[in-house]
């Protein structure tokens, strides 16, 4: 991280500044990500920002970039990992809904919160949902399940989970760990092995009761 020091003090550094404008949409939505409120958060001065940023909407893209990097990028890469079994496959796709080291819920919650005031982002958040509904259906055609088969559990999957997040649906890691197995069971057809939940499981901490 490249922190930049001259003397009139600290300026931070680029990731710092994102690292702001990220807590700030998440808290307030993206009206409250303005250069001089994030000054203020990080204690520096409102200049130290264009040691790193032409303006405010090159920040805004840089937010942008991050949202896509993480939940798009992150949710291919689990539905193309490597998996023996479709329910393998399922479960590598689940870990995106309980680790926000890979998938960031909030965020993806303020994104569609902000694509509600710009036509700009929607578009964005629209292409996201069709390369994730996308990956989703690649996944299950590479085992063996037809077009219109593969197309319709991959958007049941997803839009099951988007409506999770979109509505705020609160669920303690217990109940969602319980309901797990049913759901890959209805969205593969294939009722999961115990020793697939268990590695599953243990690869999230949860010790069933």
């Amino acid at each position: 991280m490249e922190q930049v020091l001259n003397d009139s003090g600290w300026r931070g550094s680029q990731e710092g500044w994102l690292e702001a404008a990220y807590e700030s949409l998440l808290e307030s939505g993206v009206d409250s990500v303005k250069i001089l409120a994030l000054a203020k958060r990080l204690n520096l001065s409102r200049t130290s920002f264009y040691w790193f940023f032409k303006d405010r909407d090159e920040l805004l893209n840089a937010l942008l970039g991050k949202w896509r990097e993480k939940n798009t990028g992150n949710l291919i890469k689990q539905s193309g990992a490597y998996a023996e079994t479709v329910v393998e496959a399922m479960l590598n796709v689940f870990d995106c809904w309980l680790d926000k080291s890979i998938f960031d819920s909030q965020f993806e919650f303020a994104v569609r919160s902000w694509a509600l005031q710009s036509d700009e982002i929607l578009a964005e958040v629209q292409k996201a949902d069709q390369a994730r509904i996308s990956a989703i259906t690649e996944m299950f055609e590479k085992f063996g399940y037809d077009a219109v088969s593969a197309d319709v559990r991959a958007r049941t999957i997803y839009l099951v989970q988007i409506g999770y997040i979109t509505m705020q649906a609160k669920e303690d890691v217990a109940l969602r760990m319980k309901r797990i197995p049913t759901y890959v069971e209805i969205y593969t057809g294939k009722k999961p092995e115990q020793r697939e939940l268990d590695r599953f499981f243990a690869r999230h901490g949860y010790v069933p009761k």
